[in-house]
Order: C-alpha cells, then structure tokens, then sequence
C-alpha cells in the first residue's frame, strides 16, 4: 500500500533522539508531523489506544512511526516489567490500532536481539538470540508486531546511535573528557555506530519506494566502544587519553553481544544507497553540535 497522505505521526519525536530526528527528515521532504511525547498520549495509561485511535481519526496520517523505547540496558535487568511495558506491548498495542486504518506503521529495533557469537555482521536473516531483558523484549516486541501481519508495517533494526541528545554515549563521553584527562572505555564489543539524522532520512527513503518488512539501517563500518570514543574525542581535540579495556573489567550486570554489526545490504539492495562511513556522519554531528570546539 502507498502511503495514503504525507502526513506523519511520530511517537517519540518531541524528546527522543530518534523521534526528533525523525520529525527533522519528514519536515525537510515536505510531511505535516505531529510529534507525540507522552505527555500529549501516556504509553501507560489503559486508555491509550482509544486515545491513538481517537488522534489517528481525527489527523488521518499516512505514516506512524514509533521512536519510542525502553533503551537503558542497565535498569532494564531489574525494571523488566516497564522494559516489556514500552517494548513488547506498546509496538503491539499500535499495530492493532494501524490494522484496520490506511496508516503505514513504521517501528524500530536493535542490535541487541543478537547473541553476538557471529564474526561477519548480521542480516535479517539470522535467528535472534537476545543475551539481556533490553534485548528480548525488543526481540518480542518484534515477534508482536509480525504475528499481527500488517501487510504493509516496516521494521527496522539499527544500533549504536548518537546525535542530538544528551543520553548517548558520544555526548556522556565527551563530558567526561572535558573534565578529566584519560577514561577507560570498553573495547572488545564491536558494533555499527549510527547517527541519527542518517537512520532518519534512510528510514524515509523505504517509505518513499514503499519497501515493507525487515530491514537493518546502520551507517557503514564498525568499531569497538573504545574506537568509538577515541574518535570523537580527536574530531574535538580534546586532550584525553582513551584506554580500551575489557568487559569484564567493566561493572556491569548485562551480557552484551561482543559483536554486533549489522549488515545494510537488504537496504542498499532495495534503494541503491549506501549508508557513509560512521566516521564521517561523527564528523558532521560533532562539528554541527559543537562548532566552537577546537
């Protein structure tokens, strides 16, 4: 199904570092956004999905995306129940909603579904095996919207994302560095660094062609936690030393895949474009975000 009107609701896109790069892309290729918090609609509250069915009605968008997610791995691991709240039951609460409505449903995923045990990155086609509760309730989360056989949803797995937003592991890198001189910095989990702009504006373009199913959307290349750091910390020239270590010397309750690349070719495949190097896209975010760095 084309989408129906280029109007766009994005849940998540007042705050989130997602939503709100999502709500940047639509507006710049023409889309009339609605952009939701949970202020505007409480993902908790028993109401909720009258409440969407009720806006949808009224707004009459061709696209919903969810850029809403339970994403602090850590707190997940003894916060399941809210975890599976935003991550399981939420993208299955709009997928009924969108089922009957001419609304394409566009929800996004992570790395994180993997075990980490490959060696070649990841395709759509390999069976997930989440190490943590983040990872599986995004795996179930998943798993609910399949089992509704929206015809015409789009799935999404993406990884490792930064941009503008202060809860992403570039930025809370950068912060330390600016106060201290050297930090330690996991480097044996290797994964696909992503901006945020990048992952939004590619998400446009499978809506463009009316691609539907599972894709992964990365930016190209890969690096460990450590390279990742190092090189922010050089686009900025912050004196501030990066020393890789393990991660079992890192305090942690959470089993994370130590390598989690995920492969974009199904995306190339169906648009002809190919993500940039992560990089270069760093590059940009930081000179964007902090220009009067040197």
């Amino acid at each position: 199904m084309a989408v129906a009107s280029s109007k766009a609701v994005v849940l998540g896109g007042k705050n989130g570092l997602l939503g709100c790069a999502l709500v940047q892309a639509l507006r710049e290729k023409g889309w009339e956004v609605t952009p939701l918090s949970r202020v505007d609609l409480d993902y908790y509250s028993g109401g909720f999905a009258d409440d969407l069915a009720a806006l949808l009605d009224t707004l009459e968008p061709g696209c919903l995306f969810n850029a809403v997610a339970y994403t602090d791995v850590e707190k997940a691991e003894s916060n399941e129940e809210e975890a599976m709240l935003l991550n399981r039951r939420l993208p299955a609460v709009l997928g009924r909603v969108v089922k009957d409505r001419p609304v394409r449903f566009v929800h996004y995923s992570t790395d994180f579904v993997f075990d980490g045990r490959k060696k070649t990155p990841y395709t759509t086609d390999d069976a997930p095996a989440p190490l943590s509760v983040y990872g599986r309730s995004k795996y179930e989360g998943e798993q609910a919207v399949l089992a509704l056989g929206l015809p015409d949803s789009l799935l999404i797995r993406t990884a490792w994302l930064f941009g503008r937003s202060k809860n992403n592991f570039v930025t809370k890198i950068l912060d330390i560095c600016r106060e201290q001189r050297e930090t330690s910095v996991v480097g044996d989990q290797t994964g696909s660094p992503t901006y945020a702009v990048d992952l939004a504006r590619h998400s446009l373009e499978l809506v463009d062609i009316d691609a539907r199913g599972l894709f992964h959307i990365v930016n190209s290349g890969q690096a460990n936690w450590a390279e990742l750091a190092a090189e922010a910390v050089r686009c900025l020239q912050l004196e501030c030393m990066i020393n890789p270590i393990s991660h079992a010397d890192y305090p942690s309750k959470v089993a994370r895949p130590a390598y989690s690349v995920l492969d974009a070719a199904g995306f190339t495949r169906v648009t002809s474009t190919k993500p940039r190097p992560w990089p270069q896209a760093l590059r940009e975010y930081l000179l964007q975000a902090f220009p009067m760095e040197d």
